[in-house]
């Protein structure tokens, strides 16, 4: 590789809103998110499916749950 051209790659920590911080490694200083895998509704078990016309269900007595 050339010398000089590439930013300086460092361990940083990313933190979140929710306070978990995650250890990387990055050529920026500081990164602040708002959300995270550790409050994600979706990986919390949270999330609720908004759906408004029953396409869920209709997929669901379509092709789910055939023994």
């Amino acid at each position: 590789m050339k010398k000089g051209i590439h930013p300086d790659y460092k361990k940083m920590t990313i933190k979140c809103v929710c306070g978990n911080e995650i250890e990387t490694g990055s050529v920026l200083d500081d990164i602040t998110v708002e959300i995270c895998s550790h409050c994600h509704p979706f990986y919390t078990g949270q999330q609720k499916i908004l759906d408004s016309e029953g396409r869920v269900e209709r997929f669901n007595k379509r092709y789910g749950n055939k023994k």
